[in-house]
């Protein structure tokens, strides 16, 4: 790294350390404890207290930082006038910084009037963004790195950032009209998602929320465009998503806090985090080419063609939600509402549970086809899947997914409760982060613990008729988190060689056959316990123990026929255990149900 590299940097620190003191300002209520300027009471060492210290602190932070700026403009303007782009980001920093300073005199005049400090802070914003780029040009010219870009990350990272940028002002506007609590719980308002608008402060606070969930959105697609990259632009994508889940639990503090000003100071350096890291995710991939592997056609395929007629676009739709997985998960949630409610719930009750859960489960399973559209071409079974034929559009599938998600969430806050939406949506988002993007590719244990999310729609069952979790949804959790490996297992020793052409590392390629088999019977054994245990936690009849010792009987045979039908087939037949593992399969999906189903048949212990 150069010299004006470095000094660009520590230029940049200075900076957001400026930033983040006049945030502790703001939080504090410092912002008039020295009423003049540039001096504080006529001082240059203000008197002992805290609101004067805080905010002559704040302006010596600004003036390290100016001073550091011209070091940078002098050096841009003497030593690098033939660089076109550093003569004139160099060149634009100082009448920049002097903006602000003024700026910052103007905000101390107007009394810290709403707007003004907005737009204190937007220039500020613009300052970091010009030396976040100033210093990445010259990391990468002194690295002689590529000029090629890579476009779609550039024009997505752009987006995320402008609408992390609106989101900042908007929060800050907020802040200065006092709206910071017009809704004292999170992240209800008032126990409504849409609450009462009848105050112009809950307007601004409903407005900021609102807001945030989409530039999530965006920062989430971000992040997924990005781990389809590697390098930098992986890493720089991952840390925005990170700082975004930070920056959301931040914000739910602020409320739970009360306005606490180490919060709310958290909560302002983590947006400019988000914002440095966003602009620098744009400059890196300005200079980086597009990974080969995203060169080729998005279909993957000769023959692929958009859905033309509107019957097709319906099928291709639909076939994104996986509807026969999202029937599997739907089998477990109404036998979970009749135990919670120990009989016959509301049918309005069921039916509007289980939209919700259908639109979160639906909406999961295309976004989750949307990532893995790239491995989706390269395995037989899923080849013939909407992304990889075309008759999709891979944008449209994201947004088709998330749309569903946003509607679960609002149709079962407002028609089941809040906790049902939050479980759902809480589904969503594992399945999604931990189990697609991070797990699946990376890790041997991905369907083990990606299964979880599986597992939560019977959560989100009990949830819907008691407001409130216990040890028996909990054991039920346990059940259906302990069945999935066995039954995807199964199905993986059927299309090993297409999860070991597509890279991804289920066990029966990293471990082989023999050690899958003997997973399977470990973890049958154990769901069949389960099942005893739920006997008495979820105080079921006669009826259910022994469909619970029939049927789990059944499995555990199944299991170890498979075990036993690897051990004794050569190493160059281990092929024929597939039929054994599809049966194995089948039977799981009847296990299940039949399993579910003898719940609805009570019978109380007294």
């Amino acid at each position: 790294m150069s010299r004006l590299a470095r000094l660009s940097l520590l230029t940049t620190v200075l900076t957001f350390l400026a930033v983040t003191a006049g945030g502790l300002v703001r939080a504090t209520g410092s912002g008039l404890g020295c009423p003049g300027w540039p001096r504080c009471f006529g001082r240059w060492i203000p008197p002992a207290n805290a609101h004067s210290i805080i905010e002559m602190s704040h302006r010596y932070l600004v003036s390290l930082s100016i001073w550091a700026a011209v070091a940078v403009c002098v050096s841009a303007l003497v030593w690098h006038r033939r660089d076109r782009v550093t003569f004139g980001l160099g060149l634009a920093i100082v009448p920049l910084f002097a903006a602000q300073a003024a700026l910052g005199a103007y905000v101390v005049h107007r009394k810290l009037t709403a707007w003004t400090v907005v737009a204190h802070l937007a220039l500020a914003m613009v300052v970091v963004g010009l030396l976040i780029l100033l210093t990445v040009h010259l990391v990468a010219r002194g690295r002689a790195l590529p000029l090629a870009a890579d476009r779609r990350m550039v024009r997505l990272a752009s987006a995320a950032a402008l609408s992390a940028f609106g989101l900042m002002l908007l929060g800050s506007y907020v802040t200065g009209r006092g709206a910071g609590l017009a809704f004292t719980d999170w992240p209800l308002m008032h126990g409504r998602v849409i609450p009462d608008l009848s105050e112009t402060t809950r307007v601004l606070q409903f407005s900021h929320r609102v807001v945030a969930a989409l530039v999530g959105l965006f920062v989430g697609y971000v992040v997924i465009e990005a781990r389809r990259r590697t390098g930098a632009i992986r890493r720089l994508g991952e840390l925005a998503g990170a700082l975004f889940v930070v920056e959301i639990i931040v914000g739910g503090l602020n409320v739970m806090t009360r306005l606490h000003s180490a919060v709310v100071t958290t909560h302002l350096a983590l947006s400019s985090l988000i914002w440095g890291t966003l602009v620098t995710l744009i400059a890196v991939a300005r200079r980086t080419p597009v990974p080969a592997a995203l060169t080729v056609p998005e279909a993957g395929l000769v023959d692929a063609r958009p859905a033309s007629s509107v019957a097709e676009r319906v099928v291709a739709y639909v076939a994104l939600t996986k509807p026969r997985i999202v029937e599997l998960l739907l089998i477990t949630t109404v036998p979970t509402m009749v135990v919670a409610a120990r009989g016959v719930p509301s049918g309005w009750l069921v039916l509007a549970t289980l939209l919700g859960g259908s639109l979160a489960a639906g909406g999961a399973n295309a976004i989750n086809m949307y990532v893995d559209r790239d491995i989706d071409r390269l395995m037989k079974r899923t080849r013939h899947r909407p992304l990889v034929t075309g008759a999709v559009p891979p944008a449209n599938a994201l947004f088709f997914g998330i749309t569903l998600n946003v509607l679960a969430f609002v149709e079962l806050a407002n028609l089941v409760n809040p906790l049902s939406a939050a479980l759902a949506v809480s589904a969503t988002l594992f399945y999604v982060f931990v189990y697609t993007l991070w797990l699946k590719r990376s890790s041997v244990s991905n369907i083990v613990i990606g299964g979880a999310a599986g597992a939560v729609p019977v959560l989100v069952g009990w949830a819907a008729v008691t407001g409130s979790l216990g040890l028996a949804p909990l054991v039920l959790f346990a059940i259906i988190f302990w069945w999935t490996p066995p039954h995807f297992w199964a199905l993986a020793i059927r299309y090993r060689d297409d999860y070991a052409a597509a890279d991804v590392p289920m066990l029966p390629v990293v471990g082989g056959f023999r050690k899958t088999a003997r997973q399977i019977v470990v973890y049958t054994v154990l769901l069949w316990a389960l099942t005893l245990l739920f006997y008495p936690v979820g105080r079921m009849g006669d009826l259910y123990l022994a469909a619970a010792v029939f049927l789990g009987g059944i499995f555990t045979y199944q299991a170890f026929a498979l075990w036993r039908r690897v051990v004794d087939a050569p190493p160059d037949g281990m092929r024929d255990a597939s039929g054994a593992a599809m049966r194995l399969f089948g039977y799981s999906i009847s296990y299940l149900a039949l399993l579910f189903a003898a719940m609805d048949q009570l019978i109380v212990h007294g």
